[in-house]
C-alpha cells in the first residue's frame, strides 16, 4: 500500500479537487431524502400546489448536482488513475531494464511481463475506484446515519447494531484475501511462461507434434490459475451475501417497527420513508466498502508484487574510478584476469563456477576468437564483458580501467554485439540496422554492404524501409543474421562482439563477412565465439574453452602444435582449414 501512497503523491491537488467536488455531489444525494420527508410531512399538509412545485424543483436541482458532480469527480479519478498507473509502468519497465542478469533469472521474465500487465491494473482499479467511492461511500455511511439519528433515533439503533457485525466481516475477509490473491498472480506467471514458451517455439512444437501436449500443459495451468482464483473469488465475494441478508433483516425490522410507531402516532410517514431511502442508501454505502475491500486486497498483493521489483537493490554498481594512466598500445584493450564466475554463485563456491581462472588480453585492434564445446563457457564470457553479470572472482578491464569502475551505459555504448538468438524487430529493416541511433542512410547503407544484406534488403519491394515481421519470420536464417551483423557493425563500434553469428551462414558468405570486417574495421577490436574452426583460424588470438577452462591460447598455428582439443577440432573440419 505504501507504493500507492507513494505514487498519488504527486497527484494530491488533483485528487483533492475530485474529492471536494465528489462531496459537494454527497451532500446532494443525503439531501434528497431529508427535503422528500420535509414535503411528505409538512408540505403536502398544507393543501397549496405552489410550495409542492418549488420544493419539486429544488429536489430536481440537488439530483441534478449531485449527477454532475459524480460524473465530473468521476473523470477527475479516471484521469489521476491512469498517469498514477503510467508513472508506475513506466519505472517498472525502467527499473526491469536495469536488472541484473541474475535478478532477471531469480524473478523470471514471464512473471515481469505479469506485473507489468496484470499488476499494474489492479493497481489502476483501486486508485480510481479509491476517488470514486472511497470519499462517497463513508460520507453516506456516516453522514446517513447522523441525518437518520435525527430524525427517529429508535429505528436508527437497529442499523446502528448491525455496522460493527458488518465491520468485522469486512476486515476478516479482506485480510484473509490478500494471500490469495498473491497465489492467483504467482499462478498467472506460470501460465504466461507457458503461453510465452509456446508461441515463441510454436514452429518446433507443431514439427513435432506436440500441439496436444502443449495444450495440455497450458490447460493444467489455466486450470490451477482457474482454481486458485475461483476460491479467492468465492471467500471475497463470501462478504456480499451475508452482508445482504443481515441488511435486509434489518430493513425488515425498520419496516416492523416504523409500521408500529407510525400507528401509534410517534413518527410520521414521511420520516420512515425517508429513513427508508437512507437506509437503503447506507446499505448500498456498505456494499460499496466491501467493493473497496475486495480491490484493495488485490492491489495490495499487486503492489507488492511490483514493490519487489522497484527495491530490488542494484547489482551493477559503479564503483569509485582509481587513479590510471593510458599508455596506448602499451595498455591492453580488454584484459580478463583470473576471471571466475558462477549463476548464483558466492566467492570460493568453485563447484558452481562455470567460468575458471580465465586470463587473456587483446590489444587495439586486435581479434580473439573463442571456441569450445557447447556449454564450455563461450557466451557467458561475452556476458562478462558487457555486465549483464558481475564476475565471481577476478576481474575485467578496459583500457586499464576495472569495467565496475564504468557506467554502463557508457561501456556498453562502445559495443557492437550479434548475439546468438538475437531479435529482429516488427519495424523497418533501416531502423533494425539504426536501431534508435542518429545514423545516416550513407551509414547504414555502409554497414549492410559490409555484411553483405545490401543485396536481400535491395530486393525487397520498400528496399530498407520493408518492414520486417515480428521476430523476423519473413527473412531466412541467413538473412536475419547479416542484417543483424549490420546493425553491429553501424556506428562503428568500438568492440565488435559476435556471437554464434553465421551458423546460418555458408562458408563463403561467412568468409566474405569476416574479410569484410578486418579491412575495413582494422582499429575495431573484434571478440568472435564459433563452432567453426574456420571462423576463428585468423584471429589474433584463439580462446579455447572445455568446461568453463581455459585449455589452450594462441595463434592457429600454435594450437595445432599444443592444444589437442584444437587439433582435433581443426581436423574434423579439415575443410575449413585447407
Amino acid at each position: 500500500m505504501k507504493l500507492i501512497v507513494r505514487y498519488c503523491k504527486p497527484y494530491a491537488w488533483r485528487m483533492l479537487y475530485g474529492f471536494l467536488i465528489k462531496i459537494v455531489g454527497t451532500f446532494a444525494d443525503l439531501g434528497l431524502p431529508w427535503v422528500l420527508s420535509y414535503i411528505l410531512d409538512n408540505v403536502v399538509p398544507l393543501g397549496e400546489i405552489r410550495p409542492v412545485l418549488y420544493w419539486g424543483a429544488f429536489m430536481l436541482f440537488l439530483a441534478l448536482a449531485a449527477r454532475y458532480c459524480n460524473i465530473w469527480a468521476n473523470r477527475k479519478a479516471s484521469l489521476v488513475a491512469r498517469d498514477v498507473t503510467r508513472a508506475v509502468r513506466h519505472d517498472l519497465f525502467v527499473k526491469t531494464m536495469g536488472l541484473s542478469g541474475s535478478q532477471t533469472d531469480t524473478l523470471h521474465i514471464p512473471s515481469l511481463v505479469s506485473r507489468m500487465t496484470s499488476d499494474t491494473y489492479n493497481i489502476h482499479h483501486m486508485v480510481g475506484m479509491m476517488q470514486r467511492l472511497g470519499v462517497r461511500a463513508p460520507m453516506i455511511l456516516i453522514g446517513g446515519i447522523i441525518i437518520t439519528l435525527t430524525m427517529e433515533p429508535v429505528l436508527t439503533l437497529v442499523l446502528v447494531i448491525l455496522l460493527p457485525i458488518l465491520g468485522g466481516l469486512i476486515f476478516y475477509i479482506s485480510r484473509k484475501g490478500i494471500p490469495l490473491y498473491k497465489k492467483v498472480q504467482s499462478s498467472m506467471d506460470s501460465m504466461v511462461r507457458i503461453m510465452r514458451e509456446n508461441i515463441s517455439g510454436i514452429r518446433v512444437i507443431k514439427a513435432l507434434s506436440k500441439t496436444e501436449y502443449e495444450k495440455n500443459r497450458f490447460r493444467e495451468a489455466n486450470d490451477e490459475m482457474l482454481g486458485r482464483e475461483l476460491h479467492a473469488g468465492s471467500f471475497m465475494a463470501l462478504s456480499g451475501p451475508i452482508m445482504g441478508l443481515l441488511l435486509n433483516i434489518g430493513l425488515t425490522l425498520v419496516v416492523i417497527v416504523g409500521a408500529y410507531r407510525v400507528n401509534a402516532g410517534a413518527s410520521e410517514p414521511g420520516k420512515i420513508v425517508a429513513f427508508l431511502s437512507y437506509f437503503t442508501m447506507i446499505l448500498n454505502a456498505v456494499i460499496m466498502i466491501n467493493r473497496i475491500f475486495m480491490v484493495a486486497s488485490k492491489a495490495t498483493a499487486s503492489a507488492g508484487r511490483i514493490e519487489e521489483v522497484l527495491s530490488a537493490p542494484e547489482e551493477l554498481l559503479v564503483t569509485k574510478a582509481e587513479e590510471f594512466a593510458r599508455q596506448g598500445k602499451d595498455v591492453p584493450h580488454i584484459e580478463f584476469q583470473k576471471v571466475s564466475f558462477g549463476y548464483h554463485a558466492t566467492p570460493g563456491d568453485t563447484e558452481k563456477y562455470c567460468i575458471k581462472d580465465i586470463s587473456f588480453k587483446i590489444y587495439h585492434g586486435e581479434s580473439l576468437g573463442i571456441i569450445g564445446a557447447t556449454g564450455s563457457g563461450k557466451t557467458t564470457l561475452l556476458n562478462l564483458l558487457m555486465r549483464f553479470y558481475d564476475v565471481t572472482e577476478g576481474q575485467i578491464l578496459i583500457d586499464g580501467r576495472n569495467i565496475r569502475e564504468i557506467p554502463l551505459t557508457e561501456l556498453r555504448e562502445r559495443f557492437g554485439v550479434v548475439f546468438q538468438n538475437d531479435v529482429v524487430f516488427a519495424d523497418t529493416l533501416r531502423e533494425n540496422i539504426a536501431f534508435g541511433r542518429e545514423l545516416s542512410d550513407a551509414g547504414v547503407s555502409q554497414a549492410a554492404e559490409y555484411a553483405l544484406a545490401a543485396g536481400f534488403i535491395a530486393g525487397k519491394e520498400e528496399g530498407y524501409y520493408h518492414k520486417a515481421a515480428i521476430k523476423g519470420a519473413d527473412l531466412s536464417g541467413g538473412q536475419r543474421q547479416r542484417l543483424l551483423v549490420a546493425r553491429a557493425l553501424a556506428g562503428t563500434p568500438e568492440v565488435l562482439l559476435l556471437d554464434d553469428a553465421s551458423s546460418a551462414l555458408d562458408y563463403r558468405t561467412d568468409a566474405q563477412i569476416r574479410k569484410n570486417i578486418r579491412e575495413s574495421y582494422g582499429d575495431t577490436t573484434t571478440i568472435l565465439v564459433a563452432q567453426r574452426a574456420s571462423s576463428v583460424m585468423q584471429m589474433t588470438h584463439i580462446l579455447v574453452l572445455d568446461e568453463g577452462e581455459c585449455i589452450g591460447y594462441g595463434t592457429h598455428g600454435e594450437l595445432m602444435e599444443n592444444c589437442d582439443v584444437y587439433r582435433e577440432i581443426a581436423e574434423q573440419q579439415m575443410g575449413d582449414v585447407e
